[in-house]
């Protein structure tokens, strides 16, 4: 197969998995707001904190995919398996580290003046949900390993067939019956929780049982921690963690800041955010893929088929990114229909789906430089970029144009005040990440 069809084939594969997991969100959601709007309300704010934090920590796991990569093009197989069972520490200190953040969560609901009335099943929620935290890095490091491997499909499996369990298990906890009280939103976490340990119990048996891994003696005793491999990890991870940090709470900032228009521009503001987040699934899971091919090549002492590599992959990813945003751009009025019958609603939507294809395009390319920069070690810089760029020209350019005015502009009171400045700040990443992947690329020395 070629290269183009094997990024091709491992992209589809994990974006099915995702769109998977993010069907565990929309379920939550419409439980919850059928149980209640306190309920509802709760969730909103809880998940999002959750949210916040997750990301952030899958993205330190997830950059330990170039390192496995790059053994496994090496055929270094009981080195991978020695690092996997290294990345157990770092999984364990995330779990510590994020489950503290939740089981602790005053400071930040201050913060964000979180009514006091809601406080105290937002508390409850995230407190289940901590439980849950171990199960779901472990989790992430089994398909973190398996993407490394070039082998996505055991993943999304599960993760498609998780999704039969936790719709039913979410009813069931959120309304109750069957001796079990309702719950509401908690009962939502309580499914979240038991669907995490389903998840990380099947890759355990998986791990244990197929062929696919016994080359990498993954189930050797545990050593000690090798501080310096740990370290390494932490070099590339911390970093890249904290990049999707800044691109989540850009995101969501966002939404706390438009509130304050009036429900009118929330519920747009929402059908242009809920369509980006689908969208970005799509450069998201190619963005995994090329960057699995370029560091399996790397490590196989062939930088040239890795050049080849991120080629295929941007050739994929750019006609991508250009088909969505079109059917965004050309679609805008009927695709804001399907999300509201409000024809004012549907007016202002439609107009942020205009600037919504602009985003996508600048989104897909600095998706793909980030994770294939990182295949050559290369972290701390696009951390800085996303930080001047996403929280200076996006947000902050956002706010100064929605209510003070910029330059020439008066203020204009509108969601599309954000989407322009975000627009315009993926639009400069993806000018500037090229330029350092370039850099990157031709400087590179195995």
């Amino acid at each position: 197969m070629s290269e183009l069809g094997t990024i091709a084939r491992h992209a589809g594969t994990v974006l099915v998995g995702q769109l998977a997991v993010m069907a565990f969100g929309v379920t939550d959601t419409i439980v919850a707001g059928r149980f209640s709007q306190e309920a509802l309300a709760a969730l909103s704010v809880g998940s999002a904190i959750y949210i916040t934090v997750f990301v952030a920590l899958i993205g330190i796991l997830q950059a330990l995919l170039p390192a496995w990569a790059e053994l496994h093009g090496g055929q270094r197989m009981e080195d991978l398996g020695r690092s996997v069972r290294q990345a157990l520490y770092l999984g364990a200190l995330a779990a510590l580290i994020g489950g503290l953040v939740l089981l602790f969560p005053g400071p930040l609901l201050r913060w964000t003046q979180v009514p006091d009335a809601l406080q105290g099943d937002v508390r409850r929620y995230l407190g289940v949900l901590s439980l849950a935290l171990p199960a779901a890095l472990g989790f992430r490091i089994y398909s973190t390993l398996n993407q490394s491997l070039g082998k996505p499909l055991l993943v999304t499996w599960l993760q498609g067939l998780s999704l039969l369990v936790k719709i039913p298990l979410t009813i069931w906890f959120a309304f109750g019956g069957f001796g079990l009280s309702p719950q509401g939103a908690v009962g939502c976490a309580w499914a979240t929780v038991l669907v995490n340990y389903l998840f990380i119990g099947c890759a355990l048996y998986l791990l244990r049982t197929q062929d696919l891994y016994r080359p990498y003696a993954i189930w050797r005793r545990l050593e000690r921690p090798d501080w310096s491999a740990i370290a390494a990890f932490a070099r590339l991870g911390v970093p890249a963690g904290l990049a999707v940090m800044v691109e989540v709470t850009s995101f969501t900032l966002m939404a706390l800041f438009i509130a304050r228009q009036g429900t009118l521009a929330a519920a747009a503001h929402q059908v242009a955010a809920n369509l980006a987040a689908v969208l970005y699934m799509v450069p998201l899971s190619l963005a995994i893929a090329t960057s699995a091919r370029v560091s399996y090549w790397l490590g196989a002492g062939n930088a040239a088929h890795a050049r080849r590599a991120i080629r295929s992959g941007f050739k994929l990813g750019l006609a991508l990114a250009l088909t969505l945003a079109a059917a965004v751009a050309l679609g805008r009025w009927q695709i804001a229909g399907i999300y509201s019958r409000n024809p004012e609603v549907v007016a202002v939507a439609a107009g942020l789906l205009g600037w919504l294809a602009v985003y996508h395009l600048g989104d897909a390319v600095q998706a793909l430089c980030v994770f294939v920069l990182r295949c050559y070690r290369v972290a701390v810089t696009p951390l800085l970029a996303y930080c001047v760029l996403l929280w200076g020209v996006g947000l902050t350019g956002g706010y100064t144009l929605a209510y003070h005015g910029l330059g020439g502009w008066p203020a204009l009171h509108s969601p599309s005040a954000f989407w322009r400045s975000a627009a315009l700040a993926l639009g400069l990443l993806s000018l500037i990440l090229p330029a350092i992947l370039w850099r990157a690329v031709r400087s590179y020395r195995p």
